[in-house]
């Protein structure tokens, strides 16, 4: 017995019906319903009924969305010109905030980052701003988070990405840091040098209470050069046993200057 077109007509509208009146929403998204225009609330994830023409659905995604922040020309606090990138990672929290509140919460989180990394990095010198990057993603994190809250978005990180110099600056840093190297270098040298002579110092007046001291370092001295390859040995000679020929010389250069006088 044959279909009549009737029903055929029936079964395709009714096919239609249902789906536009199904929505199956995935684990990470939530629909936003508005019925006549006024909203009603999120509902998700799984199977969700629309009645046709009279409901609406704004599908919204709860994960977490990472904003690259292109490069931004800043000048810094002691007037040098940079450009700095970050990144931003953030999550719908309240999705019907995200969307009656804000036409576009991605667009209108990108433009406030953008402002917002203009503004705090031109409040910070160029030393602070390359060394104290966890207070300054901190700073704009909270700023961005404050000012967010209202459309529902939670700002849940920033980082300073990319801070580019001009080549003038990484020059004169460059010359900065060998000038400080060269410093603490010739520090570090003055300061081997006080300790070497306070050590000389003590251990002169050790050998001076002590004359058998200067014995026994002649005698560690001659070890030291025997153990090396060499074919040359030095012998330091006591300066007392030399004193009484140096004396008797004296004494002949005397006399002789003496007789050339008379």
């Amino acid at each position: 017995m044959p279909i009549p077109f009737s029903m055929v007509v029936a079964l395709f509208f009714a096919i239609i019906f249902l789906a536009s009146c199904v929505r199956v929403l995935k684990e990470y998204e939530r629909g936003v319903i508005f019925r006549l225009g006024r909203v009603l609330k999120a509902k998700g994830p799984g199977l969700i009924i629309l009645i046709p023409i009279i409901d609406k659905m704004k599908k919204v995604d709860l994960r977490t969305i990472t904003l690259d922040v292109p490069p931004q020309d800043i000048i810094t606090k002691d007037n040098v010109s940079v450009k700095v990138s970050a990144v931003v990672y953030f999550r719908v929290l309240d999705p019907v905030a995200a969307v009656i509140e804000v036409e576009n919460f991605y667009f209108a989180t990108s433009q406030l980052a953008q402002t917002t990394l203009r503004s705090v990095c031109g409040q910070e010198e160029l030393d602070s701003l390359l060394s104290e990057r966890e207070q300054i993603n901190a700073k704009i994190q909270s700023i961005l988070d404050l000012d967010t809250e209202p459309w529902g978005v939670k700002v849940s990180k920033v980082e300073v990405k990319e801070i580019d110099l001009p080549d003038e600056m990484k020059r004169a840093m460059a010359k900065q840091a060998e000038a400080e190297r060269e410093r603490r270098s010739k520090i570090i040298n003055a300061e081997g040098e006080f300790q070497a002579a306070r050590r000389l110092a003590d251990a002169a007046r050790i050998i001076e209470s002590v004359p058998a001291a200067l014995q026994l370092r002649y005698l560690q001295t001659l070890r030291e050069v025997s153990q090396e390859n060499s074919s040359t040995i030095l012998f330091p000679i006591p300066i007392d046993l030399v004193k009484p020929f140096m004396q008797k010389v004296e004494t002949k250069g005397n006399e002789a200057k003496e007789e050339n006088l008379n």
